[in-house]
C-alpha cells in the first residue's frame, strides 16, 4: 500500500479551484460509455458528477487565504498483491475508501466543539481509476536510461546523416539500436519500459480530493500540518491541533488487513520502508530474522515492486541501505529461487 497525501499546487502558487484537478481525474472516462465510466463517490453517495465536485470544494474554502491550499489529494495505490485478494475491485475499493477515510479523520487531533472529529465532518469526494503509466520517478525508467541514452543518440546520429550533416552507416547504427532495445534491463511484452508506457496488470488505485475546511466550512483541517499532537493557546483557551500521519499509513494498513482478510508481509509494512530509509540496519536485521517463506517471498515483492524507499529521506542514508540491500539480496537469490511460493 503507498499512500499520498498532496496540497495541489499549480506552479508556484496553490490553486485556488479544484477544476482543474477534477478534470485530470476525468481522463479516463473519455471515450466511454455511461456505463463503463467510473463516477465521483463520497462516504454516502456513488455517483457525483464533476461539476458538483468542483462547485462543492470550491464552496467550502471560507477565510483560507490565496496562499493557503484549498484542498488537499489522497492517492492511494494499493499494491498487484492486495488488488489480487479484492473480489470486485470496483466495490471492493469503494469499502475500503470509505474505511480509510474514518481512519483519516482518527488521525486528526483535533476537536469541533469539544468532541473528537467524526466522518461526518469533512468533504470529500474519490474516483478510482485502472491505468497508470511508468513516468521519469519509477525504478525501471530510471534503470533503462543508460540505455535510452545511447539510443537517443544513435537515432540523432542517424538523422543527421539523413539531412547531409554527417556521413556513417545507417544499417549498423540501426542493427546496433535493436540490440541495444533488447538489452534493457526491464522490458514489457518484448519492449523495452519508457515513459509514458502503460503498465500491465489491474492498476486500479484511489484518487480522493479532500477539502482543507470542514463540513462547516467553519473549522480549518490540514492533514499537511507539521504538529502531530500538541496543544496550543489561542484566544486564551487551549486548542488541540496537528495530523499524525504514522498513525494514518499504520491504521490505513491495518484497515486494509481487517476488511480484506488479508496477510501482510513485513516488507509491505509503512514501518519496514520507513525503517528502511531511516535505520537500514534495524530493517535488514529484522528482514533477516523471518521465517524462510516469508523472507523468500519478502524478497520477492521488493525485487518486483522496487526498493522501498519513502520520499524526503536524506539521500545518503538511502544509498547506504542500497548498497547493503544488494548485497543481501545477493546472498538471498537461491532461497528465492528454490521457494515454493506461488506470485
Amino acid at each position: 500500500m503507498y499512500i499520498t497525501i498532496t496540497a495541489q499546487k499549480l506552479g508556484g502558487n496553490y490553486s485556488q479551484s479544484s477544476a482543474d484537478f477534477v478534470g485530470y481525474l476525468e481522463k479516463e472516462n473519455e471515450g466511454l460509455e455511461q456505463r463503463d465510466m467510473e463516477h465521483f463517490f463520497n462516504q454516502y453517495g456513488d455517483e457525483t458528477s464533476a461539476e458538483k465536485v468542483v462547485k462543492e470544494i470550491d464552496g467550502n474554502t471560507a477565510k483560507l487565504k490565496k496562499k493557503e491550499p484549498k484542498f488537499y489529494s489522497i492517492t492511494v495505490s494499493p499494491s498487484k498483491y492486495e488488488l489480487k485478494r479484492l473480489q470486485n475491485s470496483r466495490d471492493d475499493l469503494k469499502t475500503y475508501t470509505r474505511e480509510l477515510m474514518k481512519d483519516y479523520v482518527a488521525s486528526f487531533n483535533r476537536e469541533i466543539n469539544g468532541r473528537p472529529i467524526t466522518i461526518d465532518d469533512i468533504k470529500y469526494y474519490a474516483k478510482i481509476e485502472h491505468q497508470r503509466t511508468f513516468k521519469g520517478t519509477d525504478f525501471q525508467i530510471k534503470e533503462n536510461q543508460p540505455i535510452a541514452t545511447k539510443i537517443l543518440q544513435l537515432k540523432t546520429d542517424i538523422r543527421n546523416i539523413q539531412e547531409g550533416r554527417a556521413e556513417g552507416n545507417i544499417k549498423k547504427m540501426e542493427k546496433e539500436i535493436a540490440k541495444l532495445e533488447r538489452q534493457a534491463p526491464h522490458q514489457q511484452n518484448g519492449k523495452r519500459i519508457v515513459q509514458g508506457m502503460a503498465k500491465d496488470g489491474n492498476q486500479s488505485h484511489i484518487h480522493i480530493i479532500v477539502s482543507r475546511k470542514d463540513a462547516s466550512n467553519s473549522v480549518s483541517l490540514s492533514p499537511g500540518s507539521k504538529h502531530k499532537a500538541s496543544e496550543v493557546e489561542m484566544h486564551g483557551k487551549k486548542v488541540k491541533r496537528g495530523f499524525d500521519r504514522d498513525k494514518f499509513f499504520d491504521k490505513a494498513e491495518k484497515t486494509f488487513d481487517k476488511t480484506f482478510g488479508y496477510k501482510r508481509n513485513f516488507a509491505e509494512t509503512y514501518k519496514a520502508r520507513k525503517d528502511f530509509v531511516k535505520n537500514p540496519n534495524l530493517y535488514f536485521a529484522a528482514l533477516m530474522k523471518l521465517p524462510a517463506n516469508e523472507k523468500a517471498l519478502a524478497f520477492k515483492m521488493i525485487t518486483k515492486t522496487g526498493l522501498p524507499v519513502i520520499p524526503s529521506i536524506p539521500v545518503s542514508q538511502a544509498q547506504i541501505a542500497l548498497r547493503v540491500f544488494k548485497r543481501l539480496r545477493r546472498g538471498a537469490e537461491i532461497a528465492i529461487k528454490s521457494s515454493s511460493i506461488g506470485i
